[in-house]
């Protein structure tokens, strides 16, 4: 569907490219304009959790045990530009425990990662982010 000469499955590709362009550059602001005030954000293997001010807290714990950037990113969106998913590759640092998590020590995982995203209104409304936790806790486990 194309409005305003724009098809709308590439506005929510550089919707969720931007998404991703500040989170590497770790602007937390940029990201936050970029999300409905009522986000839904799916944590892998975690809580779903809703609204900004969640967003935040979650942005804030990332922020403080993990440095990732997201590489090999790749967007797609349906006709309709209301959904995407994305596919990239995590390179990160583990740099402060995460509470139920192994002891962080400054540990480097790559792993491949995903996401789903609702779009509304020219905003993300749910982001469903997926990752192999067994994968992640491979690499960052101290061997016994």
């Amino acid at each position: 569907m194309i409005v305003d000469g724009t098809r709308l499955s590439d506005r929510a590709i550089e919707l969720v490219l931007a998404y991703y362009a500040a989170f590497n550059r770790g602007d937390t602001a940029a990201m936050l304009d970029l999300l409905a005030d009522d986000v839904v954000h799916d944590v892998n293997q975690g809580p779903r959790e809703t609204g900004k001010a969640a967003f935040t807290e979650f942005l804030g714990r990332m922020e403080r045990c993990y440095r990732e950037q997201l590489r090999d990113i790749v967007v797609m969106a349906n006709q309709a530009g209301d959904r995407a998913a994305a596919e990239y590759t995590v390179h990160g640092e583990y740099l402060a425990t995460d509470v139920g998590l192994p002891a962080a020590s400054g540990q480097k995982y790559t792993l491949p990662g995903g996401a789903f995203f609702d779009v509304r209104d020219g905003l993300i409304a749910r982001v469903s982010n997926y990752y192999n936790l067994e994968d992640w806790l491979a690499q960052v486990s101290t061997p016994g």
